[in-house]
């Protein structure tokens, strides 16, 4: 069974998608989509295309837990992907990926300005691992 990591956003979304073992994430990319149903519709596509059976939808909550605007949007957009599919649906506390995702770029020399191209594939990918980790753990 395949897990698929996202990291919604308003022009980008970033995808990630686990092994069969679910032990690493075996592929990222961003997909750019201004349109919450279109975005929808794609990812249903792209996860049953490659044999999906968990959606990990990350929930930006504030560092405080609390949940802002953007959380509030995460939550209405995993509630138009169950009305696209019966693939299961996680929301998943992603505090501080998207950070972590420039941090990572930044460290191996990626210049800033092309972050945009990829920051929200790795996020989805940090997303993913984060999860599969607490799946090992049992």
């Amino acid at each position: 069974m395949r897990i698929m990591g996202i990291d919604f956003g308003d022009a980008r979304t970033g995808l990630a998608v686990s092994d069969e073992m679910n032990m690493l994430v075996g592929e990222a990319w961003t997909v750019n989509q201004w349109d919450p149903q279109r975005m929808a519709e794609i990812i249903v596509t792209e996860a049953e295309n490659r044999g999906v059976r968990r959606l990990v939808l990350g929930l930006p909550k504030n560092m405080d837990g609390t949940e802002g605007p953007r959380a509030e949007k995460c939550r209405e957009f995993g509630e138009l992907l169950k009305t696209l599919t019966d693939i299961e649906l996680v929301l998943w506390d992603e505090r501080r990926s998207s950070i972590e995702a420039h941090a990572i770029l930044h460290a191996n020399g990626k210049k800033e300005k092309k972050h945009r191209k990829t920051v929200d594939a790795v996020a989805a990918s940090l997303i993913l691992e984060g999860y599969l980790g607490t799946l090992r753990q049992g």
